[in-house]
């Protein structure tokens, strides 16, 4: 049997990624591997052993193209209203709280926020399937 242990982003600016992981959703470097052309860093938390890996390729300076196939980290928070709050305090522009709700049965209330570099994050009010 598998075990998911981290999904990795290619970022532009470390320490922007860093902070923007550390004050969004409480993560902190794990590890940094520093290698000749590239930086490999592992975010983590204690509610989760899955970690983040920011890759940081050296001299890279344009933005990567996410094309139309990327789809989303999702992580699962105690008050959805209270980190939506924060997160608007903290500056971070997360998108509006939606409940998803087809055939009025609620299947899940989350909102999304954007990483630095556009990778989207959903954050989900844990409940129902989202445990």
């Amino acid at each position: 049997m598998a075990k998911a242990i981290h999904s990795m982003v290619r970022v532009l600016d470390e320490a922007r990624s860093v902070d923007f992981y550390k004050r969004a959703f409480g993560l902190e470097v794990a590890d940094r591997l520093d290698f000749e052309t590239f930086t490999l860093v592992y975010m983590s938390n204690d509610k989760s052993p899955f970690e983040v890996e920011l890759t940081v390729n050296k001299g890279r300076t344009e933005p990567y193209d996410l094309g139309d196939g990327y789809g989303h980290l999702a992580v699962l928070v105690e008050d959805l209203e209270s980190e939506h709050a924060r997160f608007t305090d903290e500056g971070l522009a997360p998108r509006k709280i939606v409940e998803f709700a087809p055939d009025g049965k609620l299947v899940g209330k989350f909102f999304f926020v954007a990483d630095p570099d556009g990778y989207e994050i959903e954050v989900l009010q844990r409940g129902g399937r989202f445990k």
